[in-house]
């Protein structure tokens, strides 16, 4: 006799953060295993657009209006989303940008905004998602972090400190979900080519990247896909039930060296 009742077949899931980068390639890569996924961030366009491909493939999804920093939005979307698919049994946290300073530089508003997005916003789904998950004994929960929770780096202040209180705040929620069949996990990338932060001016990028070669970060030009992010969370959800795949942390393979040594 198995320990647990295995995954069910259909396991519709929730991906915050949807319209792009991570988000877009992780919806894209559960539909592909035949999850039905629905689709939230602010720019709903991008997200009906993704959902209209997942369709046409012979996907099911659905795209929905979400801010993460609002909770009645979140509340909107996931009542929408279950209307739509049913009971929720994977949810992607992701949503949420980079805003570049140092934290004494920064105005507090834009400091605040990052912390209301990324650790905030993630609590937000937490709350409307985890009592349902609790009552049917199952589901995953995961969150997007980033290694720089673990290894802070310059003149990313505010982020730096919003994913390490997110990544605070999952390890907490794995303590209080023992033994309740809901598993909370993070996804921690590494540099990842994305959209995120790639709006700011040179005069903004420019001094950080000069900061992070000082500092060691950047080691070699290499970056991670998105897609690299979105197999890690395709791999926490899809661990058979008894296991949990607590932290996978995602780097990029460094540039093969020239000869053999």
């Amino acid at each position: 006799m198995p320990r647990f009742e295995p995954h069910p077949e259909r396991r519709p899931a929730l991906v915050a953060g949807a319209s792009s980068g991570i988000g877009t390639a992780t919806a894209y890569a559960l539909a592909e295993l035949g999850h039905p996924v629905a689709l939230g961030a602010r720019r709903v366009e991008e997200c009906e657009a993704v959902a209209d491909k997942i369709r046409a493939e012979g996907g099911e999804a659905y795209a929905h209006f979400l801010d993460v920093a609002s909770t009645d939005s979140v509340d909107e979307f996931v009542s929408a989303a279950e209307a739509a698919l049913g009971p929720t049994e994977i949810v992607v946290s992701g949503a949420g940008d980079m805003d570049f300073a140092l934290p004494h530089e920064m105005d507090p508003e834009r400091f605040a905004f990052q912390v209301n997005v990324h650790l905030v916003g993630t609590q937000r789904l937490a709350h409307r998602v985890l009592p349902g998950m609790i009552e049917r004994r199952r589901g995953d929960f995961v969150v997007i972090g980033s290694d720089c929770a673990d290894v802070p780096r310059p003149r990313m202040g505010a982020y730096v400190a919003a994913k390490t209180g997110l990544e605070a705040l999952v390890r907490e929620m794995r303590m209080e979900l023992e033994g309740t069949g809901v598993r909370a996990s993070v996804v921690r990338p590494g540099p990842t080519q994305t959209a995120a932060g790639m709006s700011a001016p040179a005069e903004v990028l420019e001094p950080l990247l000069g900061d992070w070669e000082r500092w060691g970060f950047a080691r070699h030009p290499y970056f991670l896909r998105a897609s690299d992010i979105a197999s890690a969370a395709v791999a926490v959800v899809s661990a058979p039930r008894g296991s949990h795949l607590v932290l996978i942390e995602v780097q990029p393979e460094a540039p093969l060296r020239k000869g053999n040594g």
